[in-house]
């Protein structure tokens, strides 16, 4: 007990003695430097300034952008842009879903893949007689003789009916027979319009050009969007003429017969016109001949 005891006060004494730390001018040997120095001071000042240093090193490294030449640090710009990234990631894919949706319905306006249920003019009659039988709504005498004089003034104003407002106007595509006729029980959506390979195909109305490329049954084909909801379609052209996204007027021509696709059985045009997803009688509104 006593020597180890003895062996501690040593130890102590070692840590307490005094050194003395003397810098000196090497040709004059005069004294320039004199620090009195003990062991247990000299490892107390390197514990001090190891520990100032490991937390001057951890403030720089967080709070100061000298982090961001440290591997593994990102810097604040690029989390800026992954974040304005991440958020126009998310827009796209919104966007993307939604042209796919309208994508889709353009394929089943190309393919005629409407359900027929959607146009069941006699459900629809019906429905109507028991809303009707709410109301009385027989017409006087004034009013029918009204309606009859502007239907006979009508009868023959066909560019008059295509109005759909006062400054809305459906032209013809092209002028020709029709070989066959809107039937919405045969899912044929348009009308088919016999003409002369290489004839103009115009622009219906104002628009702009949202499908214009080959197709296997419609050949080449072009589809415009127009205002109040009005989708028109022009299939088995010879050539087209416009590209999509392009914006055209009334009148335009687009394309030229043809007798392309595999449906397609002489040169004419195959015409549609689509009224906010449902496809309309082109005949009620446009004179072909």
């Amino acid at each position: 007990m006593a020597h180890k005891k003895k062996k501690t006060t040593k130890f102590t004494k070692k840590l307490l003695n005094k050194y003395r730390l003397v810098i000196l001018n090497e040709d004059t040997f005069e004294e320039r430097v004199s620090l009195k120095l003990t062991r247990l001071n000299v490892f107390v000042l390197l514990s001090l300034s190891t520990i100032f240093l490991v937390v001057a090193t951890t403030i720089l490294i967080a709070f100061t952008p000298l982090r961001e030449y440290i591997p593994g640090y990102s810097s604040v710009a690029l989390k800026k842009r992954a974040t304005a990234l991440y958020y126009k990631t998310d827009s796209l894919q919104r966007v993307i879903a939604i042209n796919d949706q309208y994508f889709q319905s353009i394929k089943k306006v190309l393919h005629g893949e409407v359900d027929t249920l959607a146009f069941n003019k006699d459900s629809i009659i019906k429905a109507r007689e028991q809303e009707a039988k709410t109301f009385d709504l027989s017409p006087s005498k004034e009013d029918s003789l009204l309606r009859e004089k502007v239907r006979k003034e009508d009868k023959y104003n066909l560019f008059e009916s295509a109005k759909i407002n006062s400054n809305f106007i459906l032209f013809p595509p092209v002028s020709g027979t029709i070989s066959q006729e809107f039937k919405i029980d045969e899912k044929h959506f348009g009308v088919d319009i016999v003409a002369v390979v290489g004839t103009p195909v115009k622009a219906t109305a104002d628009g702009v050009i949202i499908f214009s490329d080959w197709t296997t049954d419609g050949g080449y084909v072009i589809i415009l969007k127009h205002s109040q909801g009005l989708i028109s379609v022009y299939k088995h052209n010879a050539m087209l003429t416009k590209s999509q996204g392009d914006s055209v007027t009334a009148g335009e021509v687009i394309a030229t017969i043809g007798n392309t696709g595999e449906i397609s059985t002489g040169p004419h045009l195959h015409f549609e016109l689509w009224s906010n997803g449902y496809p309309i009688n082109p005949t009620n509104f446009i004179d072909f001949k």
